[in-house]
């Protein structure tokens, strides 16, 4: 019966990062700098708030797009914080960013419709663009240092263009888009019938104060849409809850697709969510910082040609040097240096790997030795 379930299953393969990751577990002495993951456990207060919601006895249907005190929580949230001006009522709370994503682009899509996606990027955009029969339109920033250009931009638009994403902090860079490249992207947005999806998992996770972003900008609400988690800054990955905000014709909308998805998030952990927005993340920010400064220091010192990440808890170095498919540099580092990380090609861009540093201190020195050892061998 294979034969006749949805076509645009077959071409999507399953995840590289989670394929690399298992090659490092079942390969013995590997360590893995894969996973994008934080090390810290959630804190105290937000798990003992889904405890206290438990005994409560609040493990009943929640209403569907969030309970009102934490689609409140999150719009004062983005207010305070990021001055964004949503309503309660434009917020959906998610299961993660990756319902929010789906939900977005299911909801904006028809067959054939194209996205463009500056490349690298998260592959799970891609795949959700195919399984809602839309269309990946690749637009390379490696050549321009991971920022977006006119000339590259305007050569990715055509007729069948329905939006655009940004991720910023970027995953896997952890670059973050200049006002270049956004006023770019605006232009291209304000001239044409097209949405905006912005990825925005790590904004809470800067190592600047320079953070341009387009999230704020009045003349882009009608076609923004912003997707939001609480799994990185937060050590929540597990909870698997986001959020995201859209003007409320389009959030109308939307919930549409999250209600027959998944009707809701649940109930006992809402509570714990409005916990967490009022936790402060600057430690865990300030240890991340530390990470990407070891981190950094030792790939250059290596030789390795490489940019400083501005956010997230990414590096992304280049390895097209040494004349291997980024996929092979990562399968013999595996065997022959018992060290793992994710190839460049994972996300749309050869040459390069993706070295995650949310790993403790040991870790990330034994990381980098063994790398460094690898590469001598090459």
């Amino acid at each position: 019966m294979v034969e006749h379930m949805n076509p645009a299953l077959f071409p999507i393969e399953k995840s590289t990062i989670r394929e690399f990751t298992r090659l490092a577990r079942e390969t013995p002495g590997c360590i893995f700098l894969t996973i994008g993951e934080p090390d810290f456990p959630t804190s105290d207060p937000v798990k003992d708030a889904a405890k206290a919601a438990l005994d409560a006895d609040k493990t009943h249907y929640p209403e569907g797009n969030g309970e009102p005190y934490l689609r409140r929580a999150i719009a004062d949230f983005e207010a305070a914080h990021h001055v964004l001006r949503y309503s309660p009522d434009e917020v959906i709370v998610t299961v993660g960013a990756t319902e929010a994503i789906f939900t977005a682009l299911f909801g904006i899509l028809e067959p054939g419709d194209e996205v463009i996606v500056p490349m690298p990027a998260f592959p799970l955009y891609e795949a959700v663009i195919r399984l809602c029969r839309g269309v990946c339109v690749p637009l390379d920033t490696a050549p321009d240092g991971f920022q977006i250009t006119e000339e590259r931009l305007a050569a990715a638009l055509s007729p069948r263009t329905k939006a655009i994403f940004v991720n910023s902090p970027n995953n896997p860079t952890g670059c973050i888009l200049s006002e270049a490249s956004l006023r770019t992207v605006r232009d291209a947005v304000l001239e044409r019938n097209i949405f905006l999806l912005s990825d925005e998992v790590y904004r809470d996770l800067l190592y600047t104060d320079d953070y341009p972003t387009l999230s704020g900008r009045k003349e882009l609400r009608e076609k923004l849409i912003v997707i939001q988690s609480f799994s990185k800054p937060y050590a929540m990955t597990g909870w698997r809850v986001g959020y995201l905000l859209a003007d409320e014709p389009v959030k109308a909308q939307l919930e549409k697709v999250h209600q027959y998805a998944v009707v809701s998030v649940n109930s006992f952990i809402q509570d714990a969510c409005v916990t967490a927005l009022g936790t402060s993340t600057d430690a865990m920010r300030e240890t991340y910082r530390a990470r990407r400064d070891y981190v950094y220091g030792r790939l250059c010192a290596m030789g390795l040609e490489v940019q400083k990440p501005e956010g997230a808890f990414y590096i992304f170095p280049s390895v097209a040097r040494f004349g291997l498919s980024s996929a092979d540099f990562c399968a013999r580092m595996i065997r022959e240096g018992l060290l793992a990380a994710v190839p460049g090609s994972c996300f749309g861009t050869e040459g390069f790997i993706r070295l995650s540093y949310c790993y403790g201190d040991e870790t990330l020195h034994e990381g980098m030795d063994r790398l460094e050892r690898f590469i001598r061998t090459l």
